[in-house]
């Protein structure tokens, strides 16, 4: 008999009959004797229905009512999931994230979870109750409404898997686990039956949309074992764990990731001063446009070419401040390319063995795909190259690094 906490997300719960199927997959893990604590998201297209609701009213909609409205979305589908499973015979109550406790902080529309009161959750499934909690949301030390953000129904699950101390946080979706890479780029691409912590967040923080950053993030600081699972398909899913168990059969390599969302920016002739970064990047940070890699080049005249990424949906912001900088600082020219793509491969099998980098920019230049700037941490390694290339790119590392499913695993 296990406590666990399942989580489903917009799709799953996205009509009255899918919620009727979740309804039957909790009532079966109910019959096994698990006690269970079930976390749900609005029907897909709610939320967004909602906002445009707000934007009819006002541009900038004031984030605290913004907040008030859509949490009811979530209020909906408790309601719906706890009618379903009792018209099946199974005790059930649900909550709001007020009714609960969800304590957060007053940053409406990205707040952050900062206790959650379980005794009320405890008390139900003492009484043999199934308890259905609406993700997504929570409630400041003023009472007023709050929503977490982007991904904040997996972060809802993982904090009350934690408080609860959970045996598992299962995550439902609509993939069947966590992939060596994306099987609509790679057709031989594997699912794991287990990958830790460190690896998902690099996979999740690199371009892998399976699970979000924070929700990995909590898990990992309370050591929430995470499964990612498919909502509607029987299968073992995928185990996130901190366990990294050492094994002749263990890869180098867990996964490849990447990210499309790429543009490059560059300042060149700059001159080579104390303090030159900084007086780049600062306006940069200031202008709230995140940095992801950055390379600096000093040439034999005392300039230097600073090259640096941004999202590509901020690089027109960053550019008219470049712009603005090299102008100030007498730089010779600013260039920029949004054509490009990263690239990475991500395992804790790293740490162990030599030559991995090495390994990759073979497996590139065997393909004549040129790399553009790299990035190397203890578990990944980055590369940026032209978009162009991407799909490639990733077939050849997949096969490089021996992560292709056998031909009998991928034959319809």
């Amino acid at each position: 008999m296990a406590l666990i906490v399942q989580k489903f997300g917009g799709t799953s719960v996205g009509t009255v009959e899918r919620i009727e199927q979740v309804a039957e997959k909790v009532k079966k893990f109910r019959e096994r004797g698990d006690d269970i604590v079930v976390v749900v998201s609005a029907m897909s297209g709610e939320t967004n229905r909602l906002i445009d609701l707000a934007k009819q009213i006002s541009e900038q909609p004031v984030a605290r009512e913004l907040d008030v409205m859509v949490s009811t979305g979530e209020q909906v589908t408790i309601a719906l999931l706890a009618m379903a499973l009792i018209k099946r015979g199974v005790p059930a109550v649900s909550y709001t994230g007020n009714q609960v406790r969800i304590l957060t902080d007053s940053a409406h529309t990205k707040a952050r979870i900062l206790q959650i009161d379980a005794q009320r959750i405890q008390r139900d499934i003492k009484a043999g109750r199934v308890v259905v909690v609406a993700g997504f949301q929570g409630v400041d030390e003023k009472g007023n409404i709050t929503t977490l953000g982007r991904g904040g129904s997996d972060t809802t699950g993982v904090a009350l898997a934690a408080a609860l101390k959970a045996d598992e946080c299962q995550i439902y979706t609509d993939v069947d686990g966590v992939y060596t890479t994306d099987p609509r780029v790679v057709a031989k691409a594997q699912r794991l039956d287990k990958i830790t912590f460190e690896e998902m967040l690099e996979m999740a923080s690199l371009g892998s949309k399976v699970l979000q950053i924070r929700a990995v993030e909590f898990a990992g600081k309370y050591s929430v074992p995470l499964r990612v699972l498919h909502s509607f398909q029987e299968g073992p899913g995928t185990l996130i764990t901190l366990d990294e168990e050492e094994s002749m059969e263990q890869p180098i390599i867990s996964g490849i990731a990447f990210n499309r969302d790429e543009a490059k920016l560059t300042i060149r002739g700059v001159p080579d001063t104390p303090g030159v970064a900084f007086k780049i990047l600062g306006p940069i940070s200031a202008a709230n446009v995140e940095v992801d890699m950055i390379v600096q080049n000093v040439a034999h005249d005392n300039t230097t070419d600073f090259t640096f990424t941004v999202h590509r949906n901020d690089y027109n912001n960053a550019l008219q401040v470049l712009q603005s900088i090299a102008a100030e600082m007498g730089a010779r020219e600013v260039i920029g390319d949004t054509d490009i793509a990263k690239v990475s491969i991500v395992g804790v099998g790293m740490r162990s063995h030599a030559g991995v980098a090495s390994r990759m920019f073979e497996a590139l230049a065997k393909e004549n795909i040129n790399i553009q700037m790299i990035s190397t941490s203890e578990i990944k390694v980055s590369v940026v190259i032209e978009e162009k290339y991407l799909e490639l790119a990733v077939r050849a590392l997949h096969t490089a690094f021996e992560l292709d499913a056998p031909a009998s695993n991928t034959a319809e």
